[in-house]
C-alpha cells in the first residue's frame, strides 16, 4: 500500500481529467481546484474551491473578486490570491488578444465577451473606451473613469482629446452597469450625445456605447439610439 496522501491521488486524477477531456470534464469548483494547486503544493483544496464558489456566486466571479475581498476567507492568503489573479489577467489578456489583429467591427461577438469579462463583475462603474484607426483596428482600450456603484463622471472633450493624441478616427464607449441590468438611463444617453457632438467637429466617429450588465448587454446603435 502506498504512504503517500490521499490528496496527491486526488489531484493526479484531476489533471488527468483536465487533460483527456478539458475544461469541460471538470465541474467549476474542480477546475477552481486546479487553479489553487499553483499555490498550495500540499492538502486537500477542495473545501476551499467550494466554500470561494459559494461567497461569490461563480467560477467568474472568484476570478474577479477584489484581493481585499478575497483574503476575506479562512484559508486565503497571498499566494492564493496571486494565483487567482494571475488566472484573471491571462484570460482578459486572451480575449484582448483576439480583438487586435482584425477589425473590431467584423470581430463583434470576440468585443462583446472581452467586454463581458473585463467589466460584468465589477463592483463599481468603470467608462472604457476602445479608441480605432481609419480600418477600425484597436489602438487602445483604456478605462477613463471608475466610480461609484451608480455613476463614473464621463468629459467629453477629455475622450476626444484622447482619441485625437492617439490618432484615432473612430471609438467605441463602454461601461457597465453594476446592478447588473444594462438599461441606459437618461444620463448615459445624454453623456453619448454629448461626446458624438464633440468628436464630428473633429472627425471622431462614435461607432457605439455598449452597457455591460452581467451576461447580458445594451447596444446604442442596435437600439437607435446612434
Amino acid at each position: 500500500m502506498s504512504d503517500k496522501p490521499d490528496h496527491l491521488g486526488h489531484r493526479q486524477r484531476l489533471r488527468d481529467r483536465f487533460n483527456k477531456g478539458g475544461a469541460d470534464a471538470l465541474p467549476d469548483y474542480e477546475l477552481l481546484e486546479l487553479l489553487l494547486f499553483q499555490s498550495r503544493p500540499r492538502g486537500d483544496l477542495k473545501p476551499l474551491a467550494k466554500r470561494l464558489i459559494k461567497h461569490f456566486g461563480s467560477f467568474a466571479a472568484v476570478l474577479t473578486a477584489p484581493p481585499q475581498r478575497l483574503l476575506e476567507i479562512e484559508d486565503v492568503g497571498e499566494a492564493t490570491v496571486t494565483a487567482l489573479k494571475v488566472a484573471e489577467a491571462s484570460a482578459l489578456r486572451l480575449s484582448q488578444g483576439q480583438i487586435l489583429e482584425q477589425p473590431v467591427l467584423s470581430s463583434w461577438q470576440a468585443l462583446l465577451d472581452y467586454c463581458q469579462a473585463a467589466m460584468s463583475h465589477s463592483k463599481n462603474e468603470q467608462f472604457r473606451i476602445l479608441f480605432l484607426d481609419r480600418k477600425n483596428k484597436l489602438i487602445a482600450d483604456e478605462v477613463q473613469q471608475t466610480g461609484t456603484v451608480d455613476h463614473a463622471p464621463v468629459y467629453p472633450r477629455e475622450v476626444v482629446k484622447r482619441a485625437l493624441e492617439l490618432g484615432a478616427s473612430a471609438i467605441i464607449l463602454v461601461h457597465n452597469h453594476p446592478s447588473g441590468d444594462p438599461a441606459p438611463s437618461g444620463s448615459d444617453i445624454s453623456i453619448t450625445e454629448k461626446v458624438v457632438q464633440a468628436g464630428k467637429s473633429l472627425g471622431i466617429v462614435v461607432h457605439d456605447h455598449l452597457i455591460i450588465g452581467k451576461g447580458t448587454h445594451t447596444s446604442f446603435k442596435s437600439m437607435g439610439l446612434l
